[in-house]
């Protein structure tokens, strides 16, 4: 996941101290918040003839088309507008290049991101804009799982209340860019502060509940009456490579995933025995490691840390073994592409 830098929440340094700290560290992308202020553009001017990092400029106007002519002049690699703000068709004219996107602040739903849909990016704003040092809103780990769901193909930002807890969070939920200000400035140094951003040793503010997919969207199939072609056609369906088995009371009795299927056919083949006579609960996993909904960030790291293989998805319960739904862990490689 990319660290997108939000150069002005640190407003205590000339911004060229600031800009060569941030291109010392490494950041990945410079975030540049424009409050419909043209002057914007004098500063994206001076930073170009101090460093090649590449801008994420995020405009919250009225009238998109002013800036387009200082666009066509100052090309950004990332450029979003803030939808609620608009008070005119948002078009933006193909000469101008760089990545598009729009923002939405957290009551405003992914549909509004339809009449955009050819863009590159949403940016999901998880505090009040313009507000440092915000709290992040968990309202938005079912707005990111919801649009993720939606638009497979397009990439996620997320802006406010980042901190280490909450970019692991927001890798494992397959977000590519999340940008920083008042904890990367604050902490002892920046380069502190990205190294913060992306380790495993964190505190923990949020459940698993908080950011887990839900029961409603979780691929499961009932014990009673199963059929092999039910099982396979579960794990096919929910796309994740794996199915919960449950009683009628969505009481988890253990998951079915590919790798548990190839192995179930491995041994039939090697006993000369007949594929269509394979026992479909023969593929179940009755001993899955589970997480409770109530285990906290830093308990869910510990678990996969201790586990004697790679953990790819977990079921969730509560204290009566209840499926609640399931935490997978693919998103946190593509986060990192």
């Amino acid at each position: 996941m990319k660290i997108s830098a939000s150069i002005y929440s640190d407003n205590i340094r000339p911004l060229k101290a600031v800009i060569s700290d941030l291109e010392a560290n490494q950041v990945d992308l410079l975030h540049i918040d424009c409050n419909d202020d043209l002057k914007v553009f004098e500063d994206i001017k001076q930073i170009r003839t101090w460093c090649t990092l590449p801008i994420d400029l995020h405009i919250i106007t009225a009238e998109p088309s002013k800036y387009f002519p200082y666009l066509l002049e100052n090309p950004v690699e990332y450029l979003t507008f803030q939808i609620e703000a608009l008070k005119e068709e948002l078009y933006i004219p193909p000469a101008i290049t760089g990545k598009k996107g729009v923002a939405i602040v957290t009551p405003t739903p992914i549909s509004a991101f339809e009449p955009y849909a050819h863009f590159d990016f949403i940016l999901i704003m998880a505090t009040v804009p313009g507000q440092s040092g915000g709290v992040f809103d968990k309202l938005n780990f079912d707005k990111i799982r919801t649009f993720r769901k939606q638009y497979p193909d397009k990439s996620i930002h997320v802006d406010g209340g980042v901190n280490p807890e909450v970019s692991f969070i927001l890798r494992q939920m397959g977000v590519s860019t999340a940008v920083s200000g008042s904890y990367l400035f604050k902490e002892a140094s920046v380069g502190n502060a990205l190294m913060n951003l992306t380790k495993r040793s964190i505190g923990s503010s949020y459940c698993v509940s908080d950011f887990m997919t839900p029961l409603h969207e979780t691929p499961k199939f009932q014990i009673e009456g199963l059929q092999l072609i039910h099982v396979l056609q579960t794990v096919e369906d929910g796309q994740l490579g794996v199915a919960m088995a449950t009683d009628a009371n969505n009481k988890l009795i253990g998951l079915v995933s590919s790798a548990d299927i190839r192995k179930a056919i491995l041994k039939q083949l090697h006993a000369g025995l007949d594929l269509n006579a394979l026992n479909p609960e023969s593929f179940i996993n009755e001993r899955p490691i589970c997480i409770h909904a109530d285990a906290t960030v830093l308990e869910l790291l510990q678990l996969i840390k201790n586990s004697p293989f790679a953990v790819l998805y977990l079921p969730v319960i509560d204290a009566t073994q209840q499926l609640m739904g399931i935490v997978q862990f693919s998103n946190l490689i593509k986060a990192e592409i």
